[in-house]
């Protein structure tokens, strides 16, 4: 393969004029034996022009992600796909690690991509060549192969990071090697800080961490090699940060590598002392690891943590992400009397020196404000932002220390009151104050101690500051009040005076930050206290309207929450505001799909949703009032039309949502367009095929069940729609399409059953069996599709069987007829639910009546009536089950007036009693084996027998109170066959036991008591 050649197609992919031509080269040229090797060549000669070995760079990696997989022929195909030829394979696992050794780095970055999906498909099976080749590289005494060589050893080990422990094993016996000498290289650089130096340790923690992240290798790692990392990691954290780090600015200061090492050794022990070092806390295997942990390293750990928070606390510079774990160490610390005897004497300090200013407002709040407040909202609604990290895991300490140990909540509610007192102190500390009493909201509320001051602390301290000059304080007192929404309120006028100041916020406030918050807040009242509720009512269009503006300036996800659940306490005063909410709800869709930068922000997304969902909820809430549906419903068509008619991509997120509100103006009846709507959605199944099936099946099962009429006026309609589950039957489609498309077959047959379908129901039984014949191994998806076919003998036995003898399915040697009846005997254990197995029982018993029986039914007689009587008990159960009474859900009320205790006294340690339920069954099992082991009752009988079905939502006539009662339908069939051909009698009911027996005859008492109540026109 010429590389000249190669290297002129991909200078001419950088040029926008001979770009065409030039990616027409390549895709001509991929194929060619020897193409990807030299692709590779061109990436690591450094006499290639930079910008083309990095477009060479991601077309192999384009190639290796998408050709190096052997892969076959698709269904129905003889040519091979094509695959990277093995020999060019072969040299490319020769020579990618001495390519990634000399890259620079953004080169680097596409071949360790490349290499990892190497190793996915290759090792241990093709490639165990790369450990030599690494172990070769990282023994060297060349420092300038060490970097490279381990950035391809972490993609050998990310590749298993996720793995159950026992599918590791080829990455533990290459670890054997490696371990040992990357502790040694780790140990070996400490003492050098410099960047070359500080960047290899950081990559060998990486390599560690995703060792151990997910599953401990105690086999690898024993008591001593994890002394020799935890004095590493403990001498990382221990270590200064070089002073020039200072000089840089302080936004870029965690991107540093020095900062780096520190984020990951840190990340390291907090993920050992919370997964595999708590003990109480953990799976068996580790409880012995625990005890270790915890007496040998937990203690000096935190000592060197508790170093790091305090030169925090005197205003060195310590990087957001390492104060968040080292926070969220000291939390995992509080559960242990050995930790918290140490951290004990700094609690007080650590409260109020570090946790307390992370929860005051800020310089860089303040400046955010200013500058985009729009940005400030979106920063403080975003858990995961780096500037929140600390502040978050701040409050998740306090919330636990508060909760676990006695001395903590008395001290720092004392130190916040003494705040809100004081008439000179900082306002920014007042915001702290109230911050750090609204998060400790829900355990206050637990105490009645401090419950029953809450009352008289919001009309003094919360209310005065809802009409503070300063915006976040305001902002600060409204989320205050959503904090403590639940308290009982002892005087209206409290409440009232809350409702109505919180009102005044959303309503006039110029601030949208505090906009925001009083909008929350007014939600949770109202949903909190039903006098808030009556309190707003008389606002409610004013309150609904800003709410709407609100979130058009915002596009604020947790505000269209907000909307839906102030819907859904107004749904009667709904009716007046619904369709201009609807109205604008939708031209705020509109605007945010078609903004620029939807494409990339994936808060616009989630915004869309949410508009979506409060648009469906509207309808929902709306469905009574026919009219207002009616209007409704164009908006939500223009809504519909938008997504289905976009590109395909990028808006298949929003099917889900979009089938949901077709759905809902489809449940009452079904509009002219809508039934337009049904030709629309068959073109995007086209596209889309089996993938939003599922979702389609409610808005499916409403056009046959709606509007029966207008389905069956058109053959179109019935056509569209077999189309689509013959679809998802023939092609791969997975279980759970596949049970919804059968599913929608049989409420077809059983809508339609007596209105002239006969000709549609060959194509429906074929379509199952064919099914069935490819083999299914879910018992769900096989009992779904022979009650295709069960459905189709109730609609027409003689139709039925008729069609069965037409149909011939080439690798099939027995008659369809007899298969289809063994199978179906077989599997009758596996009809659960109710609907499932009434349809079961009367199938059986249409079975029973035929007037000519084929061979096949006649050497099962004996199996039909023990399975109707299974069949039954099943059912006897589950209306037993669904005729008890739910508990009452008012005995949790008095919740309140019970003070509810969690704390750990100072020498004990927290034990999760669930795991500890565990380890003791555990080890009584294990103690136990033999036959005790076995299960005494059949697994017919385990909890989910009992249970309805997930499709059983998707009714059929059989459902319907008046439907067809299966009690009657058995015993009168067995009475006509008793009565009118005894031979064929005496063979169904001959090998009953005494006990069976019993059953029918209780089977025949309920049939009879069912008769007697409908006769007198009760049941």
């Amino acid at each position: 393969m010429d590389p000249n050649r190669i290297i002129q197609a991909l200078k001419g992919t950088i040029d926008p004029n001979l770009r065409i031509a030039a990616e027409n080269e390549l895709n001509q040229s991929y194929k060619i034996i020897n193409f990807a090797p030299t692709l590779l060549q061109i990436i690591v000669s450094e006499q290639v022009e930079f910008p083309v070995r990095q477009a060479a760079a991601i077309y192999l990696k384009n190639m290796v992600s998408q050709y190096w997989q052997d892969r076959e022929p698709s269904v129905g195909e003889v040519v091979f796909p094509f695959n990277i030829h093995e020999n060019d394979r072969q040299q490319i696992r020769d020579h990618i690690v001495e390519g990634i050794i000399r890259c620079p780095e953004s080169i680097r970055a596409q071949l360790t991509m490349c290499l990892r999906a190497i190793i996915k498909h290759d090792f241990p099976g093709r490639w165990t060549a790369i450990v030599d080749k690494l172990s070769m590289y990282l023994q060297s005494q060349n420092s300038g192969s060490w970097y490279g060589s381990l950035l391809a050893l972490y993609q050998l080990v990310k590749t298993y990071e996720y793995r159950k422990a026992d599918e590791r094993e080829p990455l533990l016996a290459a670890m054997q090697i490696f371990l040992p000498r990357i502790q040694q290289l780790i140990s070996q650089l400490l003492a050098d800080a410099t960047i070359f130096s500080v960047l290899i340790q950081k990559q060998i923690l990486k390599i560690f961490h995703a060792l151990v992240q997910y599953s401990l290798p105690l086999q690898l790692i024993n008591n001593a090699v994890m002394t020799q990392w935890m004095e590493i990691l403990r001498a990382i954290m221990d270590r200064d940060i070089p002073a020039e780090t200072l000089e840089v600015d302080e936004d870029d200061r965690p991107e540093l590598a020095w900062w780096k090492c520190k984020k990951w050794a840190l990340r390291i022990i907090t993920r050992l002392f919370e997964r595999y070092g708590s003990p109480g806390n953990v799976t068996k295997e580790y409880q012995e690891f625990s005890d270790f942990f915890l007496k040998t390293y937990a203690v000096g750990i935190q000592q060197v943590l508790l170093k790091v928070v305090d030169q925090h606390r005197q205003g060195q510079y310590v990087t957001p992400r390492v104060l968040q774990q080292c926070l969220n160490y000291l939390s995992q610390g509080l559960s242990h009397s050995l930790t918290w005897k140490q951290m004990k004497p700094h609690m007080q300090t650590i409260c109020q020196e570090v946790i307390f200013p992370l929860m005051c407002y800020r310089d860089e709040d303040e400046r955010l404000w200013q500058e985009d407040p729009y940005e400030y909202i979106r920063m403080k609604f975003n858990l995961y932002d780096d500037h929140s990290l600390p502040a978050t895991a701040a409050q998740s300490l306090l919330c636990k220390a508060a909760r676990k140990r006695k001395e903590v909540l008395p001290q720092m509610m004392e130190f916040c009151h003494k705040i809100l007192v004081d008439p000179s102190a900082d306002p920014r500390s007042k915001d702290g104050a109230l911050h750090c009493i609204g998060t400790l909201a829900e355990l206050l509320l637990k105490k009645r101690i401090y419950r029953e001051q809450m009352e008289l602390m919001l009309q003094n301290y919360v209310f005065p500051l809802l009409n503070s000059p300063m915006g976040y304080l305001r902002a600060r007192s409204c989320w205050v009040l959503h904090c403590f929404s639940p308290l009982r309120f002892h005087d209206e006028l409290v409440l009232r005076n809350a409702v109505e100041l919180v009102r005044q916020d959303l309503i006039d406030d110029k601030e949208m930050p505090v906009k925001v918050e009083a909008a929350i807040a007014l939600q949770t009242l109202v949903s909190n206290q039903e006098q808030a509720k009556m309190y707003i009512r008389p606002y409610i269009r004013q309150v609904m309207q800003e709410l709407l503006h609100v979130v058009r300036e915002t596009e604020n996800d947790d505000l269209t929450n907000v909307i839906q659940k102030m819907i859904c306490e107004y749904n009667q005063e709904m009716a007046a505001i619904a369709v201009d909410m609807t109205q604008n709800l939708a031209e705020l869709f509109t605007r945010v799909l078609q903004s620029e930068e939807y494409e990339e922000n994936e808060d616009k997304t989630v915004m869309a949703l949410g508009i979506l969902s409060t648009i469906d909820t509207i309808l929902t809430v709306m469905e009574d009032h026919k009219e207002i549906t009616q209007q409704l419903e164009g908006i939500c068509l223009q809504v519909i039309g938008l997504v289905l008619q976009k590109p395909i991509i990028g808006m298949a997120e929003f099917y889900e949502e979009i089938l949901s509100l077709a759905f809902g103006l489809t449940c009452q009846t079904i509009s002219p367009q809508m039934w337009q709507l049904l030709g629309v959605l068959y073109e995007v199944f086209q596209h889309d095929c089996f993938d939003y099936f599922t979702d389609m099946m409610p808005l499916l099962h409403n056009y046959v069940t709606v509007d029966t009429d207008m389905l069956l006026s058109n053959p179109k309609h019935l056509e569209v729609i077999y189309n689509m589950c013959k679809k998802v039957l023939t092609v791969d489609a997975g279980d759970d399409a596949e049970c919804h498309a059968a599913k929608l077959l049989e409420v077809i047959i059983l809508q339609c059953r007596g209105r002239g379908i006969e000709q549609c129901i060959p194509l429906f039984v074929e379509a199952v069996l064919e099914r069935l014949m490819r083999g299914v191994k879910s018992s769900e998806l096989r009992t779904m599709c022979l009650q295709v076919v069960i459905a189709a003998l109730y609609y027409n036995s003689a139709l039925l069987i008729q069609t069965l003898d037409n149909i011939h399915f080439p690798h099939s040697p027995q008659p369809i007829t007899a298969h289809f009846i063994n199978q179906w005997i077989n599997d009758t254990e596996f009809f659960l639910g109710l609907h499932d197995r009434k349809m079961c029982i009367i199938g059986l018993t249409v079975l029973m009546e035929l007037p000519s029986r084929p061979a096949a039914l006649e050497r099962v007689a004996g199996q039909i009536i023990p399975s109707i009587l299974l069949l039954f008990l099943g059912l006897k159960h589950l209306y037993a089950s669904r005729l008890i009474n739910k508990p009452d859900l008012l005995t949790h009320a008095g919740v309140h007036d019970e003070d509810q205790n969690e704390e750990i006294p100072s020498d004990e340690d927290e034990v999760n009693e669930s795991q500890n339920i565990v380890h003791q069954q555990s080890n009584m099992t294990a103690g136990q084996g033999g036959e005790d082991d076995e299960d005494d009752e059949d697994d017919y009988w385990d909890e989910d027998a009992f249970e309805g079905t997930p499709l059983e939502e998707y009714s059929t006539p059989l459902d319907y109170d008046n439907g067809e009662d299966e009690y009657q339908f058995f015993t009168s069939a067995l009475l006509r066959i008793q009565s009118s051909n005894a031979a064929w009698y005496q063979c169904l009911t001959a090998p009953l036991s005494d006990d069976q027996k019993k059953q029918l005859q209780e089977i025949y008492s309920i049939s009879q008591q069912k008769r007697s109540t409908t006769a007198k026109g009760h049941w």
